[in-house]
């Protein structure tokens, strides 16, 4: 939280407002003073040229101002905070303070060198000095100019300094009520738009790390016509890009996998399927053979022991069909001749239509199924073949579920793989078995298999498609059931 770019902003931000505030107050402190007087001996110098040309114009003589230059006069002393005295050779004043004796002594001290000594010289002519003094009478400072007029009268301008210290006191109080008010609406401002600006890029950090994990279902949806919403749509454009080259690269690494181990084992399955399939297909070919010939005999005369003949003959043909096509499917996965097509599907959608297409069956056997997986579970495979496994799976659970008749499929994720159990009620699966279930024309219970044409060949299906993925499969015994079960890769 405190590298985010948010909180970044705001400090940079808050910080620029204090520097801003505080060299305020450094300028009013030490810089305004300075400034104020340079301001006053403008001031001075101004109304020492407006007496001047009165002077020259003839409106100032003996000490006896016109009434319209007085009025100007008056005004602009009266603006300016500037008292001023003009004292000429007769003893005659011209001055608009009521207590003229303080300019009066003031005027004689410079004009005897006898000013205080700690008056600093700010400005000197030939006919005025501008100077900045400290009265110890009332304690405050002054800034001063005497000197002599054209007409050779002596004058002394006046003006406080305490009136510029007093405001900037005032200033710095303003200063720091407005500075306060400031900063806070300041943080506010700034932290609501820094929270526009930096939203999009979270969610653009948010899409970018779920595309680290293989994840691109996620979209940026925040739009936007600026830069960020332009680097948004190629984030969207790239996750669609990198989705199909990684399920590419998925096939393309499958079927590089196959290739290295088909020719380690292309021989050893082609022998053992001839004779696996020799050794199945002769029990359903004597039947036939058997009932064909008793038929052409005339064993039996009987319609009724006819129509039996000829439902074996029927049935183990169709058995012998179902056997030759399972054997083909799994001939096929075995040797590679199908390619594996990779793609993201929703597992649960799979396995809602694969009970949906077997439901007749549960119905005809009285199996309770329960399946309770309502969000979908995406993930990467060949989805014609993991219905395949799905539909052998459950086909086994209906025919093994015992006298509870429950099969119950669920669905986990867990670091980045999705696991699948089919559960059916009924005896587990002997020790001296389980070990073998996989194999091709396996059956552990002969006399049952028998019964509903089972021929050993699902399982070996089933692991033979797992294989083809190089994914994990198994099966778990419990006191009350079997559970068989196999895993996709999510990402």
């Amino acid at each position: 939280m405190k590298h985010s770019i948010k909180w970044q902003m705001i400090a940079v931000f808050l910080g620029l407002l204090l520097t801003f505030v505080a060299a305020l107050f450094i300028i009013n402190i030490y810089f305004l003073e300075p400034y104020y007087i340079g301001n006053k001996k403008t001031q001075f110098i101004e109304m020492y040229e407006k007496l001047n040309q009165a002077i020259r114009d003839g409106m100032l003589r003996n000490g006896i101002l016109k009434e319209e230059v007085s009025r100007e006069l008056a005004y602009l002393a009266e603006k300016n905070n500037i008292s001023f005295l003009i004292a000429d050779d007769r003893g005659g004043y011209l001055t608009n303070v009521h207590d003229k004796e303080q300019l009066n002594n003031q005027l004689l001290g410079y004009l005897l060198n006898q000013a205080q000594k700690d008056s600093k010289i700010l400005d000197s002519t030939q006919d005025y000095q501008i100077a900045k003094s400290w009265n110890p009478w009332n304690h405050t400072d002054y800034i001063e100019m005497w000197g002599a007029l054209e007409d050779e009268s002596q004058f002394l301008l006046r003006s406080p300094v305490e009136g510029i210290k007093e405001s900037a006191k005032i200033s710095n109080r303003f200063l720091l009520s407005i500075g306060s008010i400031l900063i806070v609406i300041s943080v506010v401002s700034v932290w609501y738009f820094s929270k526009c600006m930096t939203d999009p890029i979270l969610e653009l950090a948010v899409l970018s790390e779920q595309m680290a994990n293989l994840d691109f279902n996620a979209r940026y949806e925040s739009g936007g016509s600026d830069e960020i919403g332009e680097l948004g749509a190629n984030f969207n454009r790239m996750s669609e890009k990198l989705e199909s080259t990684i399920s590419e690269l998925k096939g393309a690494n499958n079927r590089l996998k196959e290739d290295i181990e088909q020719k380690e084992q292309l021989e050893k399955m082609r022998n053992e399927f001839l004779g696996n399939v020799s050794h199945e297909l002769k029990t359903p070919i004597a039947l036939i053979q058997g009932y064909a010939e008793g038929l052409r005999e005339g064993v039996s005369d009987d319609q009724e022991s006819r129509e039996f003949y000829c439902d074996v003959i029927i049935d183990e043909a169709a058995k012998m069909n179902q056997m030759v096509k399972n054997l083909l499917a799994l001939n096929q996965l075995e040797f590679g001749d199908q390619d594996i097509v990779f793609e993201r599907f929703d597992l649960t959608e799979l396995i809602r239509g694969v009970l949906q297409s077997m439901e007749i069956l549960a119905e005809q056997e009285g199996i309770h199924v329960i399946f309770r997986q309502e969000k979908p579970v995406y993930v990467w495979a060949d989805e014609f073949k993991v219905e395949q496994v799905v539909r052998n799976y459950i086909s086994n659970a209906f025919h093994h579920a015992g006298e509870e008749k429950v099969v119950e499929i669920r669905l986990q994720t867990a670091d980045g793989k999705a696991r699948a159990t089919v559960f059916n009620t009924g005896r587990p699966i002997a020790d001296e078995d389980i070990g073998h279930i996989w194999e091709k024309f396996y059956k552990a219970d002969k006399a049952h298999s028998r019964e509903y044409g089972g021929n050993g060949i699902g399982l070996s299906i089933v692991k033979a498609v797992m294989e083809s993925f190089h994914q994990e499969y198994g099966v778990n015994n419990y006191d009350n059931g079997v559970e068989f079960w196999f895993e996709l890769d999510i990402q």
